[in-house]
């Protein structure tokens, strides 16, 4: 990791210019695919939220071999919501309510994830301990369930993702599991009576949308096998902390520790995201030139107030998780270069508001 580090620097002057131009692709390729996408609801009207960890390996729309802004990401430490937090509460209920609102029907990944060659590949947000990051996916789902129904138009389903393979694990209704690395390519019949054994009260138009993501991950699974990806790419070497929404575009493995603005502790998460970081550099994985702090705050209307609060949100963020560092740990921050930016989520573009190094 540190020679591709010396080189992406060499390439580009600063770390900061390395994810713009990674960002601008992004914008590129998401608007290209509009007309896909529109193809895509229209057959696939199901809105999909996928509640992950911050872990930038986690890239749902490469491993369901999905357009990009089909799935709308939720991202934190660990993976870890819950609904009682308010800012976490609202933002899923306006997700709802504009998703019912349009008549379609809401499915909920609630995901935990692991690498089943090295169990120091899995989550740290967890301390690699997958069953508890398990337990906490099925805490939430049942909070889901609690909330909004059990046979309503939300539909929450605990789904493991397996790094090494980039495999997704269906939980049932009923305790039993299916790891999708196991399963071959099947006829569609036979895998919507997979997907209804796993799932009884699943709605019949969620099923038919949820099917092509199943078949788009054994599809991808396969093609990982297939060119015999080194396992140690996966290994953690990220230089960049994140903070606020809006990076569904910052997936390149080992690049990027995601802390969403939601839990009421977001000091907490960020100074674990800054530990994480600093332990890289301490162990030799990441050089400690260039190291980034990213805040970012996302709007849709650029006329109105949104676009303002967003910009008021990435600064505040900025300042906010730039102070929480210095306090609890202060040898990381003079390597930061730190960049405050806001997301146009029609077009995935960063504007940046203010970049330092």
């Amino acid at each position: 990791m540190l020679n591709f580090f010396r080189r992406m620097m060499k390439n580009s002057n600063t770390g900061i210019d390395y994810l713009l131009d990674l960002n601008a692709k992004h914008s590129q390729a998401f608007m290209d695919l509009a007309t896909e996408r529109r193809r895509y609801r229209g057959e696939h009207p199901t809105e999909i939220a996928a509640l992950k960890c911050m872990d930038g390996r986690l890239h749902l729309p490469v491993m369901t071999q999905t357009a990009l802004g089909i799935i709308q990401p939720f991202r934190n430490l660990g993976g870890i919501f819950d609904l009682g937090w308010p800012f976490f509460q609202a933002a899923i209920d306006n997700w709802v309510d504009y998703s019912i609102s349009r008549g379609r029907h809401c499915l909920v990944f609630v995901t935990y994830h692991f690498a089943r060659g090295d169990t120091h590949r899995g989550c740290r947000g967890f301390h690699y301990d997958t069953e508890a990051a398990k337990a906490a996916a099925v805490k939430l789902k049942n909070q889901f369930q609690s909330v909004y129904g059990k046979n309503g138009a939300v539909m929450p389903i605990v789904c493991g993702i397996e790094t090494d393979l980039d495999a997704l694990i269906l939980h049932g209704e009923d305790g039993r599991s299916i790891d999708l690395a196991n399963a071959k390519e099947s006829s569609q019949l036979e895998l919507e009576e997979m997907l209804r054994s796993l799932y009884p009260t699943m709605p019949e138009r969620i099923i038919r949308d949820l099917m092509p993501l199943v078949r788009g991950n054994i599809k991808h699974v396969a093609e990982i096998r297939a060119t015999n990806r080194p396992v140690e790419e996966a290994e953690h070497k990220e230089w960049v902390i994140g903070v606020g929404r809006g990076f569904d575009w910052l997936h390149v493995i080992n690049t990027a520790f995601i802390v969403g603005p939601f839990d009421p502790n977001l000091s907490v998460a960020i100074e674990t995201a800054a530990k994480l970081l600093k332990n890289n550099i301490d162990e030799g994985r990441i050089d400690a030139d260039g190291v980034v702090l990213l805040t970012s705050g996302v709007y849709r209307d650029e006329a109105g107030p949104e676009y303002l609060l967003a910009k008021e949100k990435a600064m505040f963020l900025s300042k906010f998780a730039l102070n929480i560092i210095k306090e609890k740990v202060p040898d990381l921050a003079p390597h930061l270069q730190i960049l405050t930016a806001c997301n146009n989520l029609h077009t995935r573009k960063l504007e940046v508001i203010e970049r330092v190094g």
